[in-house]
């Protein structure tokens, strides 16, 4: 496991009382479980480097989840902090609305262009990839107008997939529990099935089950009615909704598809992009297809600053660069579109990714890794493992052969959380299921240890669950 920077180590125990105190008392996280929160609170890092993170109390953990689907080049890098500096002293912040720019964000959106697929050369900036994903659907909707087809607003996307937690983004979200006690907007979106192979009757072959998924779409687009659908969202492998890897030709065909009936496509690429795959962008290099929009943002700076970017394509610039009115303009945008410091931290990840052959190493550690964890499809309590490269789920069952799952009280996820977590490895629980998103910048040996954590943590709860009578025995 890569040594931590030993600058920051642990803090005094009445300190780290404190800021537990501050933190459940104030801090509003993210996906908070308040069944557990206000007892549990909690845990608090303290110092990361290279693949390594260390709590309050000076333990060490492998980081099997790259922070959360992001931190490519690992912690500690200190040509990051350097270019961050510079640009700090240099210009901190400058608004980009109407004709003013920055050296990063320009040479950023070039490099960005240079990167993407086909004729994306236009990038639009926010600050993550729920407003990415937010940015494509007005940039889709104006387009659209500017054609003269006022109509073509509706959008469909998939159960199961995962696009944000904006209120349109999350809209765009199939991930059903998500959406308790939350509104979305069902009268503009729509979702279709999730090309989930585990999930198709056993009788059916891969073949005919994409063909199923692809018609669907189809026949979605003709019961909305083609003039009134705007785009279809797709990650290229679906992340947080369990790691779904479509069957071969999936996203070729539903691709033609949307050409078919005039219906843009976003290859929503936050997880996916700047090396997870072991390519800069997955959508051409890994799928063989080139959408009109990529949204992007996590590996863009490697979690180290947040940004997100919308990237499409000639195309579309064409038609919403052209004045709409007299003196009118383009009303989109943010106070941070294109921070300097941002895209400065940006520029140097991707120098950083080129320059190390980090999508390289990724094919070939990478590969390793997902075979190691494949492994783990042995054991009584794992069902499926799916996913490529540094994107993989273990997907927990009741039955292999019914492929039933484990009661959900059981929450085997986060017991298997739990108990990687007691032995120095963080994967993240979902469910009954298990997703790992390391840093790109795993070795063997780190691939063995995440591999043996999780046997002995998998062997562990199996026993647990039958001794609690979860499992037959």
């Amino acid at each position: 496991m890569n040594s931590l920077n030993q600058t920051v180590t642990t803090i005094a125990s009445d300190e780290k009382q404190r800021i537990w105190e501050a933190d459940r008392d104030h801090f509003m996280h993210p996906w908070t479980d308040f069944s557990t929160f206000k007892e549990t609170g909690s845990m608090v890092f303290t110092a990361a480097d290279g693949v390594s993170i260390q709590d309050a109390d000076g333990r060490r953990y492998l980081d099997g989840i790259g922070g959360l689907w992001c931190v490519n080049i690992g912690y500690g890098r200190k040509e990051i902090a350097a270019a961050v500096a510079e640009q700090i002293c240099a210009i901190p912040y400058f608004s980009t609305f109407g004709h003013h720019t920055t050296p990063p964000a320009a040479k950023l959106a070039a490099k960005l262009a240079e990167l993407a697929p086909g004729d994306l050369n236009h990038v639009f900036y926010g600050c993550g990839g729920s407003v990415a994903n937010d940015t494509a659907v007005r940039l889709i909707h104006f387009y659209f107008n500017q054609l003269g087809k006022p109509t073509k607003k509706q959008i469909i996307s998939r159960i199961d997939g995962y696009h944000g937690s904006t209120y349109m983004a999350m809209s765009i979200t199939g991930v059903k529990v998500d959406h308790i006690g939350f509104d979305i907007d069902e009268q503009l979106v729509h979702h279709i099935s999730c090309p989930n192979p585990y999930r198709r009757p056993e009788d059916q072959s891969l073949e005919a089950f994409c063909d199923e998924k692809v018609q669907e779409l189809e026949d979605k687009i003709l019961e909305i009615g083609p003039d009134n659908v705007a785009a279809f969202f797709a990650e290229p492998i679906m992340g947080a909704g369990g790691v779904i890897v479509p069957p071969e030709g999936y996203h070729k065909a539903t691709l033609a598809v949307c050409r078919k009936y005039d219906v843009l496509y976003v290859s929503d690429e936050v997880v996916t992009a700047f090396g997870r795959l072991g390519h800069m962008f997955a959508s051409e290099d890994e799928f063989g297809i080139v959408p009109d929009i990529i949204t992007c943002a996590k590996g863009l700076t490697s979690g180290y600053l947040p940004l997100g970017a919308t990237i499409f394509s000639d195309r579309i610039y064409e038609v919403i660069s052209k004045p709409q009115a007299e003196g009118a303009i383009f009303t989109h945008g943010f106070t941070y579109s294109g921070h300097p410091v941002s895209c400065a931290a940006a520029l140097k990840n991707i120098e950083i990714l080129e320059r190390e052959g980090i999508c390289d190493h990724v094919k070939d550690v990478g590969a390793y890794f997902e075979s190691r964890i494949r492994e783990l499809g042995e054991l009584d309590l794992v069902g499926d493992v799916r996913g490529r490269k540094f994107m993989i789920c273990l997907e927990s069952v009741a039955d292999k052969r019914t492929r039933e799952l484990i009661d959900s009280r059981a929450k085997v996820g986060n017991l298997i959380a739990d108990a990687c977590q007691r032995r120095g490895l963080i994967v993240r629980p979902l469910a009954h299921m298990n997703i790992l998103s390391p840093p790109l910048i795993l070795t063997r040996e780190d691939v063995d240890v995440v591999a043996e954590t999780l046997r002995e943590s998998i062997l562990e709860v199996t026993a647990s669950l039958r001794a609690e009578g979860y499992l037959s025995r």
